[in-house]
């Protein structure tokens, strides 16, 4: 007998396997040992037609794992078109749903681990819902009892209640014994999910992400198989376990850009999970105060279906928006907090409110410079500026983690006393608002702050509700998905950050971000504050969120990227080649653009340098397809590529839709 098995590592082939004498030929869709070359490595019975290869040259499988049930047809499909559609190898996919490998190889007993909610209580009562909540939970509900494929945007301003809406789906699917998958873009914001979760259902969720130990990685993904685990909340990842009956995957907050997955297999999860959806033929959940173009596109379409949730729950209203225009009202020399915002945070104090000043930019200073010789610190590894943090007084580089002690001196020319911070993060903000307030209380929260393993943001978390705080000094982790009753008054002290340098996406993601973080003030009786200061008041992402002009925004930016043929209404693909020779990896991109075949729909630009050119030692150069909405970009970019020899020193990666341009 024999079997087609694909391994779990970068291979697109399904390589034939002998069944040992003795052994029950194994069903497709079952987890087996199989020797690949001198590995021993795991991979899956798939449905491939098995080589004609001579007996006497099969190897056998090694191990049948019969622990857990056969992988679903349905995820079979799943992983084979998520493989299709980012141009890359099955295994590679195959490998991303065998994450937790030792669920399956585990030698040893371990002592059993109770799945975390394994028995949700539905009877529990959810909060009192609004007319219009109650119409739009009964719309998801619906949905879910449908069985079969569907796709909703809850669409719904901040602080509408969206968790408690989708909350009635999530009751729907378990009332019929079915299993729920709720994706998160940052595990940060599962802290304050998971006390609504456990007041809801009585129990805590199971969580999927990279900090999980490997103890829990085993038990959760086990109980997912054999359905013993009911609800899994997760980061992008938690798309590949293995469901043994998915009913409805929620994707909150859709439009963040972390659902991208920038290496490996490039994927952006939002979009898998509607393709699971409809290979598997179950309701998706899309959630946002602020959809990404794509969704409003697809809602435009008819594609996906839409709910609206147009006001604050409990009567709140939404937040007055100024704008203070940094060339009229310039801060005090050194200081970056314009006297309007300052007499703001006066005000606040004075109430006994608090107060947010929003930077999204970590450590002290995004710059180090010599005032004797114009040297700028750099990242040894990537051309990178080296960012400045005082608390610990070390440079470090924020894209691949290098970090070293703040000099002395300056290391080109050693003058002593010379160097000097240019421009302001959250720790240096945090420095001026002392200065101008020592008696309030501060605390900056951004991601090198909150610790690896949540305690510390927990901690942080509960000191803002509990009113511990004052002023919170933060990036965007404390941008979305957090509820603070007495925060009144939200500061943003560079509103301009993320509308310079080009990106297809820099309006849009500007306009989600301050939206985001607007929406934390005023969220229950007291009527909220949010001060933007800029140096382009007349830029209509301004203009918008002062006057919370959404659709007419999003109106003149999909008429723009109309008319440029851009994503939703175009589509886009890079190839990126990266080596630790420069000469040789600009060699290989010219080669590689200079065989691109031509095509009708189709323009290539480049090959260019990468914005950071440098990356861990790694040279980069990009190209960037454009093509028409129909056009078949991944069959192109798989043909080109199996014709064209690349140096095997030079990585060549693709990224189909691509979300950054770095």
């Amino acid at each position: 007998m024999r079997v087609s098995v694909l391994p779990a590592t970068a291979v697109d082939k399904a390589y034939t396997y002998a069944v040992p004498a003795g052994m029950d030929a194994p069903a497709v869709g079952t987890y087996v040992e199989i020797p690949l070359g001198p590995r021993k490595i795991l991979g899956c019975v798939w449905d491939d037609a098995p080589d004609d290869v001579p007996a006497t040259k099969l190897k056998e499988i090694l191990q049948i794992f019969d622990t857990v049930p056969p992988m679903a047809d349905a995820q079979r499909r799943f992983i084979e078109r998520v493989a299709a559609y980012t141009v890359s190898e099955r295994g590679e996919v195959l490998k991303m749903a065998l994450s937790a490998p030792k669920a399956l190889t585990g030698k040893r007993s371990i002592k059993k681990i109770v799945a975390p909610c394994a028995n949700p209580n539905i009877t529990r009562e959810g909060a009192v819902l609004t007319p219009e909540q109650a119409s739009a939970a009964e719309r998801l509900c619906e949905a879910v009892r449908a069985g079969a494929y569907s796709c909703t945007l809850v669409d719904g301003v901040t602080g509408a209640g969206k968790t408690e809406v989708y909350f009635e789906a999530v009751a729907e699917a378990l009332k019929h014994g079915k299993q729920v998958l709720v994706l998160l873009p940052e595990i940060a914001l599962s802290n304050s999910f998971l006390g609504r979760f456990s007041e809801r259902f009585g129990c805590l969720p199971a969580l999927w992400h990279s900090g999980l130990t490997e103890a829990q990685r085993k038990a959760t993904w086990k109980a997912v198989a054999t359905g013993d685990t009911k609800v899994v909340i997760g980061a992008r990842s938690a798309l590949f376990l293995p469901y043994a009956d998915l009913a409805v995957i929620v994707v909150d907050e859709e439009h963040d850009g972390a659902f991208k997955q920038e290496d490996g297999v490039r994927y952006h999860a939002r979009d898998m999970a509607v393709l699971r959806g409809h290979l598997a033929g179950h309701a998706v959940v899309l959630v946002s105060a602020t959809p990404s173009l794509e969704t409003f596109h697809n809602v435009r379409g008819r594609r996906y279906d839409v709910v609206h949730l147009p006001d604050r729950y409990g009567g709140a209203r939404l937040p007055d928006v100024s704008l203070i225009d940094m060339r009229k009202n310039p801060p005090e020399r050194g200081n970056f907090i314009s006297p309007p915002l300052n007499a703001a945070i006066a005000e606040c104090l004075a109430a006994g409110e608090q107060s947010l000043l929003f930077l999204n930019r970590r450590g002290y200073a995004p710059l180090t410079l010599c005032r004797a010789c114009g040297h700028r610190i750099e990242c040894g590894q990537c051309s990178a500026w080296m960012v400045e943090h005082r608390q610990s007084k070390r440079l470090s580089c924020h894209h691949c983690g290098t970090s070293q002690r703040m000099p002395d001196k300056c290391p080109k020319c050693g003058a002593t006393d010379s160097l000097v911070p240019i421009g302001p993060g959250v720790e240096r903000i945090a420095e001026e608002v002392r200065d101008m307030f020592p008696q309030a209380r501060t605390l900056v929260l951004a991601s090198d702050t909150a610790g690896d393993d949540g305690a510390a943001l927990h901690q942080a978390l509960e000191a803002i509700r509990s009113q511990s705080v004052d002023i919170i000094i933060g990036t965007q982790i404390i941008a979305k998905g957090h509820h603070f009753p007495k925060l009144t008054l939200v500061g943003v002290v560079d509103a301009d950050l993320g509308l310079t340098g080009g990106d297809l996406r820099a309006s849009e993601r500007t306009w989600q971000l301050l939206h985001q973080v607007a929406g934390r003030a005023g969220r229950e009786a007291a009527m909220g504050r949010v001060l933007l200061q800029t140096f382009m008041p007349e830029n209509r992402v301004m203009q918008s969120l002062c006057v919370h002009d959404r659709d007419a925004f999003v109106a003149v930016e999909l008429e723009e990227r109309a008319q440029a043929h851009m994503p939703p209404y175009g589509r886009l693909a890079a190839i990126i080649l990266s080596g630790t020779n420069p000469a040789v990896t600009e060699a290989a991109a010219r080669a590689l653009a200079q065989a691109a075949p031509t095509a009708e729909g189709l323009s290539i630009l480049g090959p260019a340098q990468a914005a950071i050119y440098k990356l861990r030692n790694h040279f980069r150069w990009r190209l960037l397809l454009s093509a028409d909405k129909a056009f078949p970009m991944q069959d192109y970019i798989r043909d080109w590529l199996s014709k064209t020899k690349v140096p095997s020193s030079v990585r060549v990666a693709v990224d189909v839709d691509p979300y950054r341009f770095l």
